[in-house]
């Protein structure tokens, strides 16, 4: 099989064992896009374009831009709409931006499409006319020198039309070098004159940059600007589906925890001397709502190990326990049982193990922490038994066990692994092991 199909089987098994948990995370998802739209929803949109006319300056259409959208132009278009509103809250309603040809266009945003359509009308006829009242404003003293250029460019044409024909009527009608070089003068004096003319136009141009024209009404919307309602909701249910997806694919590849027999009875430096049913007992309901909300998810158990088989019968579990025993040389000795302190199903393992002795052996069971492992010297036992979950341990932790059993002198005699199972009949048996004393079974 190649990775790829490798990885698809394994997302499909992520869906298929924790459907349930990733449908809440979908609508958890869709909750949250259902809250984010009320932020990032614009609603209804619209455009009004307003032209400028005459030559602009790329800065000088940025200023424009930026006077469309201040507080005097949108507390002017507030005071006009229907609606109760302010300048204020219009600010994140209303954006500006200069397209091609001298033309700014104003988007507004609105909760309806009418709304939206007022206001950006409402807006760039505000704006045309307060850009109008600033430039004719803070002209008045410059159309004076305007005025000024005008006249002495008028004389200046004047001027040369005269010397122009005075010229003309001294020229004889010879091909002479006085007659050429007044010719070329002439030329040279149309020249200027046209230059003039040119000048006199653009000033005049000059006076008309203040002309603005908003080009038609605001079109209705036809539905609401895009990220919608829907789509925020549909977006947020599928980005918290596919988190958790590779949420459980990460933790998974993370989890160092070992599920393999040869793997465990390695890290423990012996061998796996039996793998025992437990039935598994899942919490209480009543024991919390952390409890019963994973239960209900059926996120109680990792969801890469395989799925619970059925239990085989108490007879077939007994005999298990006895062939463990024997392989190991129990009969007659004093074996150390170490459990993991955290490990129920171990612990559960370990009153059935002693309960399957029959007074052949002597069983020590102790609790032993998997982060600090520590052993107790005792010259009278003559070997240690593990006994720990599949899956519940990482291999550093069960070198760290191995370890405390050789500081203290003892020999790892086997492995007895433990895997949950699902039991047809309800198990109320609970061990009754503490960390620090014995529970014997047996003769001493």
């Amino acid at each position: 099989m190649s990775d790829e199909t490798i990885r698809l089987s394994t997302i499909g098994q992520v869906i298929r064992r924790r459907w349930r948990l990733l449908v809440a995370l979908a609508v958890l998802g869709a909750l949250v896009g259902a809250g984010a739209s009320l932020v990032f929803s614009p609603g209804y949109q619209t455009d009004s374009s307003v032209l400028l006319q005459g030559p602009r300056q790329a800065d000088e259409l940025l200023t424009e831009a930026q006077v469309a959208t201040s507080s005097v132009v949108l507390d002017r278009a507030a005071g006009q709409l229907s609606w109760q509103t302010t300048g204020a809250d219009l600010k994140d309603d209303v954006t500006s931006s200069v397209a091609n040809g001298n033309v700014v266009t104003i988007t507004a945003s609105a909760d309806t499409a009418e709304h939206a359509q007022q206001l950006a009308d409402k807006v760039a006829a505000e704006f045309v006319r307060y850009s109008s009242q600033l430039v004719s404003s803070s002209t008045d003293a410059a159309a004076q020198v305007q005025q000024e250029q005008r006249e002495a460019l008028r004389q200046q044409v004047a001027l040369t039309n005269q010397r122009l024909a005075d010229m003309a009527k001294n020229i004889d009608g010879g091909l002479t070098v006085e007659s050429v070089q007044a010719r070329t003068e002439i030329e040279a004096l149309r020249t200027s004159l046209e230059q003039a003319i040119n000048n006199l136009n653009q000033a005049d141009a000059a006076t008309s940059t203040a002309n603005m024209v908003v080009l038609g009404s605001a079109e209705l919307p036809t539905g609401a600007a895009a990220p919608t309602l829907p789509q925020l909701v549909g977006g947020g249910a599928l980005l918290f589906f596919l988190i958790g997806v590779f949420a459980h694919l990460f933790r998974a590849r993370a989890d160092k925890r070992l599920r393999d027999e040869t793997e465990i009875g390695a890290a423990l430096g012996s061998r796996v001397v039996a793998t025992v049913d437990i039935p598994d007992q899942r919490p209480e309901a009543g024991r919390g709502l952390r409890t019963r909300l994973s239960r209900l998810l059926r996120a109680d158990r990792p969801w890469d190990l395989p799925a619970l088989s059925v239990s085989a019968d108490g007879r077939n579990r007994e005999s298990r326990y006895r062939r463990a025993l024997s392989k190991i040389g129990a009969p007659g000795r004093r074996i150390l049982v170490l459990v993991p302190e955290d490990d129920a199903p171990a612990h559960r393992a370990a009153t059935q193990l002693a309960a399957a002795a029959e007074g052949r052996t002597s069983l020590r069971v102790n609790d032993i922490s998997p982060v600090r492992p520590t052993v107790t010297e005792d010259s009278s036992l003559t070997g240690v038994l593990v006994l720990v979950t599949v899956g519940s341990r990482t291999a550093w932790e069960l070198v760290g066990i191995a370890e405390a059993c050789a500081d203290a002198g003892h020999e790892v005699l086997g492995v007895l692994l433990t895997q949950p199972v699902r039991d047809q009949s309800p198990t109320t048996e609970k061990p009754e092991v503490g960390s620090d004393r014995d529970a014997m079974a047996g003769s001493a």
